[in-house]
């Protein structure tokens, strides 16, 4: 599957109107999670372009490998697999033994809205806020146009880059949490 989305840099002040806006132009809200995401290095995994990611929400649990498309539009395209994972504890021992050890770990406040057949996500992170909009390239660009807002800063670094650069490091891992 390839995965298609643009991700911006959020203020309070756009995160309250995009907030807005996405109710009024008939968003649906699907509420919203809070998540860990573990990623893990080593392997085959090649730095910089791939990842694999367990990630834990409201007690379910993924396990997902994503490689980056080459490109350098603000719109970015990756190759990704996932899974859903019934035992996290034995995944991540599954994973260790594999030669993978966890990395970079991050926490996200998700607030998940839909339109159509886009999905818009409304992220804070201890680093800050931001918005993703997943969908066909032609779905995200004619969301953009709904939501009216012409002063969102495209962001194009990836949460675990974020997670890199803003984390807190201890025992050769880096975490970002709340």
């Amino acid at each position: 599957m390839i995965e298609v989305e643009k991700k911006f840099r959020l203020t309070k002040r756009q995160r309250d109107a995009v907030l807005k806006r996405l109710v009024e132009i008939g968003a649906v809200d699907e509420g919203e999670d809070l998540e860990e995401n573990t990623l893990y290095s080593g392997g085959a995994l090649e730095s910089g372009s791939s990842v694999l990611r367990l990630r834990r929400v409201d007690g379910k649990s993924t396990l997902t490998f994503k490689k980056r498309l080459p490109g350098a539009a603000a719109i970015k395209q990756q190759h990704e697999e996932e899974t859903e994972v019934g035992d996290v504890e034995a995944m991540g021992a599954i994973l260790e033994a594999l030669g993978f050890t966890p990395a970079l770990v991050y926490e996200k406040r998700r607030q998940t809205w839909r339109l159509g057949n886009a999905e818009i996500v409304i992220d804070v992170l201890p680093f800050g806020l931001f918005m993703e909009i997943e969908g066909k390239a032609n779905e995200i660009r004619a969301i953009e146009r709904k939501l009216g807002m012409k002063d969102l800063k495209t962001e194009h670094a990836t949460y675990p880059q974020l997670t890199a650069k803003h984390g807190q490091i201890s025992n050769g891992l880096i975490a970002a949490r709340f």
